[in-house]
Order: C-alpha cells, then structure tokens, then sequence
C-alpha cells in the first residue's frame, strides 16, 4: 500500500487529503511544516510528497530540493500563487507537478496517480528495501543520507534476492543468476557472501533481514517500517 507524505500548514487541507486518499486507498503521514516532514521521512518510507510552498520552519521549496537531492519519489507541490515565476521556481526546486489552490481534490487524486505511473517506469532499476535504494543501473546503494558502494557480486546477490522479497532461493539458484551456469566453484560460495552481507548491514536490520532456510538457501525479509 502506497504511503504518501501530506506536509502542510493548514490543518484543514491536511483534514480534507487525508479523507481523499484513505478513501482511495492510500496511507498518509502528515507533517505542519518542512522539519516535521523530514522527520517523519527519516522514520519510515513515503512513495510520494504532497507539499505545500508556505510553510514555517522550512517552506516547500526548501523541502522539495531536499526531498529531490535525497530521496527517488515524486513531489507535488500546493501553492496559492498563481504567476508564472512562482512556477518556475517550484520546477527550478525538482517538483514534479504543481497545483495551484483552491484545487478539485479529484484532479489531485488523477495528478498523484498519473506520477506514480510515471515512477513505476523509470524506477524499473531500483528496489525498495523501506529506508534503503538498490540502484541496479550503478551499483549502488543508498540510506538517504550515505551512498554504500559494495563488491560487484555481493550487491549482485542482494539485488537478486531483495527483487522478490519473501521468495526464497535456493543455493544453486543463486549460483545460477549470480555467478553464471559456468561458474566452477562450489555453493559455499553463497553462504560466504551472505555471511558477509549481514556484516555490512547489520545496523540496517530494521529494513530488512536475510532468512537462513536450513537445507535449502536464503531469502530477505522485509521490516514492517
């Protein structure tokens, strides 16, 4: 279930979207102001950001080029500016759309859903472990705030099993999609990389875990973020 980040310093539009998502189906997290909403980024993972430009702490336009420098998700952005400029502005900040209030909550609903149709596109290449970013296209990994960098067929094998979350893969499989048919060693291969995956991630346990199933191989597990 997507979740989506309402930032906004009018309770009453926060009142009104969370009514219009949850009723479509969405999650919401909602934040008063800029700061607010890192924070609650920071604690679990958004898919998508509905910001609003006039807000204390830290404006929209703040938050946006955070979000963008920081995070793969789209950001629409509310204002009450209409000027061409104001737009500008908010493009030149990384926004992906731009609604100018008062607004139909139906069009924001068809704008939301038009960008994650976009998204699920361009983000072919990149998985989700909640917080973490497998950027299969350059081999790398990121927190939100650090990019990791791993051994070729130590993140090869992570990506392979974090793309099917919960399916479990046996030793030769894994050997397989990883090392290739031709590949002379032996299975314990696996388990060395494994072992030494969980090493490297141990302080990230609460985004997810790979599952030992005696006999048979591994699988990760997602954390309920």
């Amino acid at each position: 279930m997507k979740k989506i980040l309402v930032a906004d310093d009018d309770v009453n539009i926060r009142t009104l979207l969370r009514h219009v998502l949850t009723r479509e189906g969405y999650l919401t997290v909602e934040a008063g102001d800029g700061r607010e909403a890192l924070g609650l980024m920071k604690e679990s993972t958004v898919d998508l950001a509905v910001v609003d430009v006039m807000m204390p702490q830290m404006d929209g336009l703040e938050l946006c080029q955070y979000i963008r420098e920081t995070y793969d998700i789209p950001v629409i952005l509310l204002t009450a500016r209409q000027q061409l400029s104001d737009k500008e502005q908010g493009y030149l900040s990384g926004t992906d759309d731009y609604v100018t209030k008062p607004f139909e909550p139906e069009e924001l609903l068809f704008r939301i859903k038009a960008l994650f149709r976009r998204y699920s596109v361009a983000s072919d290449d990149k998985i989700r472990l909640n917080s973490l970013v497998i950027d299969r296209k350059n081999y790398e990994i990121s927190d939100g705030n650090d990019v990791l960098l791993l051994p070729v067929k130590e993140f090869e094998l992570l990506a392979q099993l974090a793309q099917y979350p919960g399916r479990l893969f046996s030793r030769s499989e894994l050997i397989e999609l990883v090392w290739g048919a031709d590949y002379e060693g032996d299975e314990r291969t696996v388990d060395v990389h494994i072992k030494r995956l969980r090493q490297r991630f141990a302080e990230y346990q609460n985004n997810f875990i790979i599952r030992t199933v005696r006999g048979i191989g591994y699988k990760v597990e997602m954390v309920n973020a």
